[in-house]
């Protein structure tokens, strides 16, 4: 498989984060918006690998209306709101894949396979 994909975990609940809304941007363009499905991934990836370029991007999770929504109570205001992921792809068409295990005080990722 070519292209990115991310991948939310939910470790509080200990189980995929479902209905994460997030967005891609390189620079201060927006190339998707979409949200999580029930395996917390998205349904496709962000981009393909023919759609890769080299450079910069952004990843943006809504994670403080993810808990929200799920009857969390957060403190005003959260102590995280959107995680934003900053990251660089030198390899064009390469498999980037961008989990994020995710509580609403702590958040960790990594470049996964």
């Amino acid at each position: 498989m070519r292209g990115l994909t991310t991948h939310v975990l939910d470790t509080m609940h200990g189980r995929p984060a479902a209905g994460v809304a997030l967005r891609l941007l390189q620079g201060d363009t927006l190339m998707v918006a979409t949200a999580t499905n029930a395996d917390g991934r998205c349904d496709a990836p962000l981009l393909s690998g023919d759609e890769m370029e080299p450079g910069r991007y952004r990843l943006e999770f809504d994670v403080g209306a993810y808990y929200r929504a799920l009857g969390v109570v957060l403190p005003e205001p959260a102590f995280l709101e959107t995680v934003v992921i900053e990251f660089g792809i030198a390899e064009a068409g390469a498999h980037f894949h961008v989990p994020l295990l995710v509580s609403p005080f702590a958040y960790s990722t990594y470049r996964g396979s």
